[in-house]
């Protein structure tokens, strides 16, 4: 590895020194891919593979290596390693890779490896939050718009949808899903599908209600989508606090006048219980349906 040529100090007119963008002690593949405008911090290290869009700051100590694509507009703080080989056994020297979008915020020592299988992604998307000491293992997909608080563990494969929100110590199974602007409480395990625009906590955790301050924050509680939203608040009773048994409950929701929300609501519910998926964190009345 080698120091690129712009580590070095350059004068404006009359002399003044300007601000250099790479500190000189970070070191730099010579087949890294930069764009001018990336700020480097000291002792970072960046490998052959990586490529790093316009305006990204790494901070100092930050590791970035394998293939990995990180966009435009990104803060990277002190000591996180981003593209370092999976932790997973299966893993046999393939070329997989990771790619994190624009205007990411990824603090101190959060961990992101590369995905397992040749030609595979770990894939973080716009504008999320990714609070110190969080580690997304290989294969993990993060939408856009997502907070993942301190210390939580992602296994692999897992997913997490727009908007949702995890609070601090949580570990995620393998395969798990997280729905769209669902939210996950503290100290959680989250072993299997957690529904989208719900609240789940506690350890087993269990769906607690509707996430209504994620869902107003987001604009759907307000008069011009108050329909929208008491629909989906009725599509919740329906599955979680009503008589009926879980997959008549999502077949009626077919039977309901479009709504995106519901719409979204019932395909998550149903694609959780087909194939390899783990199937979904359960409410207050699956207990009782377990007991049938």
């Amino acid at each position: 590895m080698v120091h690129p040529s712009t580590s070095s100090n350059t004068l404006g007119s009359g002399g003044t020194t300007l601000t250099t963008l790479i500190h000189p002690t970070a070191v730099i593949h010579a087949g890294a891919q930069l764009h001018p405008s990336v700020k480097v911090g000291p002792y970072a290290v960046i490998g052959e593979k990586v490529t790093i869009g316009p305006d990204t700051e790494i901070g100092a100590h930050v590791v970035i290596d394998g293939h990995t694509e990180i966009g435009a507009r990104n803060r990277i703080f002190t000591g996180a390693a981003i593209g370092l080989e999976t932790q997973d056994l299966k893993y046999d020297g393939a070329m997989s890779r990771v790619r994190i979008g624009d205007e990411n915020r990824i603090r101190e020592y959060v961990t992101i490896n590369r995905a397992t299988g040749a030609g595979e992604y770990t894939e973080i998307g716009h504008q999320n939050l990714i609070m110190a000491y969080a580690h997304m293992a290989h294969n993990c997909v993060i939408e856009n718009q997502v907070i993942i608080a301190n210390s939580v563990a992602l296994a692999g494969h897992v997913y997490i949808e727009s908007g949702a929100r995890i609070s601090g110590i949580v570990g995620v199974h393998q395969f798990v899903r997280i729905g769209q602007l669902a939210m996950v409480g503290g100290l959680s395990r989250i072993d299997r599908d957690v529904p989208p625009f719900t609240l789940v906590s506690g350890n087993p955790s269990r769906v607690r209600g509707l996430n209504q301050v994620g869902l107003q924050r987001a604009g759907l509680t307000d008069d011009r989508d108050g329909e929208t939203y008491r629909e989906l608040k009725r599509a919740y009773r329906l599955v979680y606090r009503s008589d009926e048994s879980l997959n008549p409950a999502i077949d009626q929701l077919s039977q309901w006048e479009y709504n995106p929300l519901v719409a979204h609501f019932q395909a998550f519910l149903r694609a959780a219980q087909q194939g390899d998926r783990r199937g979904l964190i359960p409410g207050r009345r699956r207990q009782r349906d377990r007991e049938d």
